[in-house]
């Protein structure tokens, strides 16, 4: 088992920034491929980032456009997600996800998930 813990989120300006931390417990993390997730209201889950377990590289979804940036402290056990220059359309509740297997980042694929943290982006 693994145990994940979002925390950094809150509500925010358009324009500003906020780092999102997700604390990992459990099972070894620096084992797991970590990423994030949003959604708002009425909408799936949708995939926002990812850092492979091993090398750190990364994936994005293409809406991102390089704004959000993620991160990892396997001294830590933790994940990070840095976001600039936030809109509101980035307002959702960020999951935090950890997924054992390689290839895609979807919904159905991750085996743990935190508990969410709200990020709210006012115009």
């Amino acid at each position: 088992q693994v145990q994940l813990v979002e925390s950094g989120g809150g509500l925010v300006q358009a324009g500003g920034s906020l780092r999102l931390s997700c604390a990992a417990s459990g099972r070894t993390f620096s084992w797991y491929h970590m990423g994030w997730f949003r959604q708002t209201t009425g909408k799936k889950r949708a995939f926002v980032a990812a850092i492979h377990w091993s090398d750190s590289s990364t994936l994005y979804a293409d809406s991102i456009q390089g704004r959000l940036t993620i991160s990892r402290d396997n001294a830590k056990n933790t994940v990070y997600l840095q976001m600039n220059s936030l809109k509101p359309e980035d307002t959702a509740v960020y999951y935090c996800a950890a997924k054992a297997s390689g290839g895609i980042w979807s919904q159905d694929r991750v085996d743990y998930w935190g508990q969410g943290t709200q990020v709210t982006v006012s115009s």
